[in-house]
Order: structure tokens, then C-alpha cells, then sequence
């Protein structure tokens, strides 16, 4: 997808499609108490004034079916211009309540739509558009909604999405205000980049994607795109060696060797006050559960649980492309869960490498065994705060449906920055609590710990819990829990309704390259 600014605005006018935006105009003036009360004291009309092309606005103000448009959020009105190009005008509502996720929204259905209109060349008319008086802010939001909507996955398919040739015009933007919009475009299409390449793994068969192709697909990757990232594929003779006794019991049962992915980023100015922060994902390519045996409805798409270890890759990617300033490093854990005669039972007891005993009373609670001698692992890069990411728990789907992806923690701060992060990139998350309780709900009888605790009580806290026993060093810890959002976004346009969503990337880039 080609995206191009416009300072003069000969490309807006040459355009085969002109989007513009309206919105509500409601008539405040209180009606005199002597006088009956108008139908036109309170009627809602479209609001124009903003347009950068008075032609067209005249075109507009001509129309007959102007007069019956609202601009109310979704409403489209469209009209074929005096030179016979094809305008549409979007509604976005109240013009005081429009918010940055409004803007994404509109772009995506507008441009989803104009795909599938095969025009050639497509103008946003950026003017209109800045509600939030940024210019730079403004037409980032509009290529971000281009380049996520126009993600697909046809890979196996026999007839390929047709591909269809467009040139976004970004148009009538000031020109002392260019130079920083193209920054904003190259960093927009970083991001977006990165979403793309981790939607393709999420969204890949997982008889293609088995922990070791995982692990040479990352590494093929970072070569060709990350210059100056270390890399490091521990294979399972050195995840033997690391006694990642919860890791390899997981992966008992599989065909594949395990993987842990280590990845590490230092910035070109890098002192010993540097911030360092450790990114750590469960990369489970398929779960059947185990000998704890999941229902056949509940394992279709359980390629998707390699989830986590997909979003901070995607994040780690971004970051290094815009040149975060803080050291990142990046650990994924790899491995299927699978049965067969070596396959781990339950009521195993196993050592994990920080040297404490788990009892596996269910084996279908895999994600955090191979996530918690992850987590000991990257402690000993003596990180100064960690997030781990994971498709953790159903609970998470039960406690906050699958829009909100959880966060817990052991540190207040650490998680209110992650947390206004999000915020800032109309991403939604929601803290849930750890408590002593819970703590002790996970302690074994016979072990120093078991994976689950009290059935159907707080899954997703007492996964967390579990977790919280591999954190040491008194590192800052966040969990997100992304069990919810990593798939089937169908509310967001700029999302597939089916597959991978992408979400949570955009975050936590924001956090590792502007964070405090």
C-alpha cells in the first residue's frame, strides 16, 4: 500500500475517491417560554465548514440528499464529483466527542470499503479529519487504519485475495508540518509492519508452525530486518542443561524439540542507567491439553497459543525499529503440548529451574510451567522490570470477555505505566488483583507448588500467582493475560473478524520507545 502526502493538493483533486468527514450540528438556542417550540431548534445537521476544498463543499451544500444528512457515526453520504470522481462524506457524531479510536474506526470502514470499490486512488482529506489538532497525529491514525485493514491471510488458499493496486493520498496537510508527518508514516508502518509479520504466525497452521520452524522463522526475521539484535536459540540439550524441568515436561509428549528464543537490544547510547526491561511469551503452537485432554470444540484454533510469545515479539520488533531507547530483551518459550507414551502425567512432580518442586495435577494448565522457568531465566538477564505476555487462562474470558486483556503484578507503578500506555493506544486493559489467599490456594500438599488451584475460583489470578513464584531479584513484574484479545476482533474494524488480531502490540511499542 502506497501512501503519499499532499502540501499543494493536485493529488487530492486528481483522486478517483475523495473521503471527507462530517459531523453532527446540533442547534442549542433554548426556544423562547412564548413561543412554541421549533422542530428546527433542535434538529441535527451536517457540519462542513472544516472542508479544505471549497469546490467540492459547494458541490455539496447543491445537493438534495445534504439536506437530510445527520453526520450522525457511520452514516455515510456519497455524491459524484463535477469531474466525475466519486466523494464520500463520513459522519463521525458530535464533533466534541470524537476521540483518536473514533478516527481509526471511521478510516478503516471507509478504506475497507473503497478496497472493495477497486478504486486506484483514494484521498483523505487530513483537514476534515483533525478533530485532535494535530496534523502529524491525525494522518497517523489514518495510515494506521490503512495499512491494519488491509491485512489478509490466504496463504493456503487456492484463489488468492486479489490484490488490488491503491495509492492513499494523505491531502491538503500544511507543508511546515510534512517533514514530521513522514516521520510519523515511517513510524506507523514500523508498527504496523511488525503486527503484520506476528499475525502471519499466529495465523499459521500448526502443523507448519511447530516450535523448532517457530524458532528458524523468528531468526530468519530478526537477520533480515533487525540489524544489531543478538540472537540466541537455546535447543533442548541447553534447555537441559538449564534445568527447565517444567518446560521440558511439557514438551514430553512432542515431536518437536522445545525452544527458548533469546533475543537482545541495546540502543546505541547505552550507559549502565539505561533501563532494561525483559519481554517473555508462552509459545504453546498447539494445545490438546495433554493427558488432561481438552473437548474437541474447545481445541480448534488452539494454534493460537503461541499468542503471547507472538505479541512481544511484534512489540520487541516495533521497538527496535524506531530505535527504543531503553535495552530490550526478548524470551519466548516454544513447544506444542501433545500426548503420547512419554507424554507427562498428571500428578507428576517435577523441579523447575529456579529449584522449587510442581505437583501438575492438570496438564491442560501447561502455559505457566513453561512460562515460569521463562521468567527465572530472564530474571538472570537482570532486567529492571519484565512483562510476559500469555494466552493464559479461559478465565480471562469468563472475567473480562474477549475485548480486555488482564494485567497483574507486583508492582503499582510498573503497572500504571503499562496501563496509560494502552490507554494512549485505545487498547483495553484491566488490572486484576493477586491476594495471599490466592497464594496459598497454589501451594501442593506433597510439592512446593501445583498448577492449578481451587477449580472454577479466579483462574486468571491464580495462574498469575503461580507465575509470581519465578520472579526474583525483586524485578518489577507485569502479566497480561491475552487469552481474550488475540483473535477474532470482529468489533474492530481495523481487526479480521477471524484470525489473529494484532492487539496489545501497539501498547506496549508505545511503552518500550516512549516510556518514562
Amino acid at each position: 500500500m502506497l501512501i503519499k502526502l499532499d502540501t499543494v493538493g493536485d493529488q487530492f483533486l486528481a483522486a478517483d475517491l475523495k473521503i471527507l468527514t462530517a459531523f453532527q450540528k446540533t442547534n442549542t438556542e433554548k426556544p423562547s417560554t412564548k413561543k412554541k417550540k421549533t422542530e428546527s431548534s433542535t434538529e441535527a445537521s451536517a457540519s462542513i465548514d472544516h472542508w479544505s476544498d471549497k469546490g467540492l463543499k459547494e458541490e455539496y451544500e447543491n445537493l438534495k440528499a445534504a439536506k437530510n444528512f445527520k453526520a450522525a457515526k457511520d452514516e455515510t453520504l456519497s455524491f459524484t464529483g463535477a469531474t466525475g470522481e466519486t466523494v464520500w462524506v463520513v459522519g463521525l457524531g458530535d464533533k466534541t466527542k470524537v476521540t483518536a479510536e473514533d478516527i481509526r474506526k471511521a478510516i478503516a470502514k471507509a478504506f475497507k470499503a473503497a478496497k472493495a470499490g477497486k478504486f486506484a486512488t483514494v484521498a483523505f482529506d487530513v483537514t476534515g479529519f483533525n478533530v485532535l489538532k494535530d496534523e502529524a497525529l491525525t494522518s497517523g491514525l489514518i495510515a494506521e487504519a490503512v495499512y491494519l485493514s488491509d491485512y489478509s491471510y490466504d496463504k493456503y488458499k487456492s484463489k488468492k485475495t486479489e490484490n488490488v493496486s491503491m495509492t492513499v493520498v494523505l491531502g491538503h496537510i500544511e507543508k511546515k508540518n510534512s517533514a514530521k508527518i513522514e516521520k510519523t508514516l515511517a513510524s506507523t508502518k514500523n508498527i504496523c509492519d511488525s503486527i503484520s509479520v506476528i499475525k502471519d504466525f499466529v495465523n499459521e497452521a500448526p502443523n507448519h508452525l511447530h516450535s523448532e520452524e517457530y524458532a528458524r522463522r523468528v531468526e530468519a526475521d530478526v537477520k533480515k530486518n533487525l540489524k544489531g539484535v543478538k540472537i540466541k536459540i537455546l535447543n533442548k540439550a541447553a534447555i537441559q542443561k538449564e534445568k527447565m524441568g517444567m518446560l521440558l515436561a511439557v514438551n514430553a509428549g512432542s515431536a518437536y524439540e522445545p525452544r527458548i528464543v533469546h533475543l537482545t537490544y541495546e540502543p546505541a547510547k547505552a550507559t549502565s542507567k539505561t533501563k532494561h526491561i525483559a519481554l517473555v511469551g508462552k509459545g504453546i503452537t498447539f494445545d490438546t491439553g495433554g493427558y488432561s485432554l481438552k473437548p474437541g470444540a474447545s481445541m480448534m484454533n488452539m494454534k493460537n497459543d503461541m499468542g503471547g510469545s507472538a505479541t512481544v515479539y511484534g512489540a520487541f520488533r516495533a521497538a527496535v525499529l524506531e530505535k527504543a531507547p531503553v535495552k530490550i530483551t526478548c524470551i519466548m518459550a516454544m513447544t506444542d503440548n501433545a500426548v503420547n507414551e512419554y507424554a507427562t502425567m498428571p500428578d507428576s512432580i517435577v523441579t523447575a529451574r529456579n529449584g522449587k518442586t510442581v505437583e501438575i495435577l492438570n496438564t491442560d494448565a501447561e502455559g505457566r510451567l513453561i512460562l515460569g522457568d521463562a521468567l527465572d531465566y530472564a530474571c538472570d538477564q537482570n532486567p529492571d522490570y519484565i512483562i510476559d505476555a500469555a494466552t493464559l487462562t479461559g478465565a480471562c474470558l469468563v472475567a473480562l470477555g474477549n475485548q480486555v486483556c488482564a494485567i497483574l503484578g507486583n508492582d503499582q507503578k510498573w503497572i500504571g505505566e503499562i496501563l496509560d500506555a494502552a490507554k494512549n493506544q485505545d487498547e483495553y486493559m484491566w488490572q486484576l488483583p493477586i491476594i495471599n489467599e490466592w497464594r496459598q490456594d497454589i501451594k501442593s500438599k506433597i510439592a512446593d507448588l501445583k498448577n492449578i488451584g481451587t477449580p472454577m475460583r479466579a483462574g486468571t489470578a491464580l495462574g498469575a500467582a503461580f507465575l509470581e513464584e519465578f520472579i526474583k531479584n525483586d524485578i518489577k513484574w507485569a502479566h497480561l493475560d491475552v487469552a481474550g484479545v488475540v483473535d477474532s476482533q470482529s468489533h474492530l474494524p481495523y481487526c479480521s473478524s477471524h484470525g489473529a488480531s494484532g492487539l496489545i502490540v501497539r501498547s506496549l511499542t508505545h511503552l518500550l520507545v516512549n516510556g518514562k
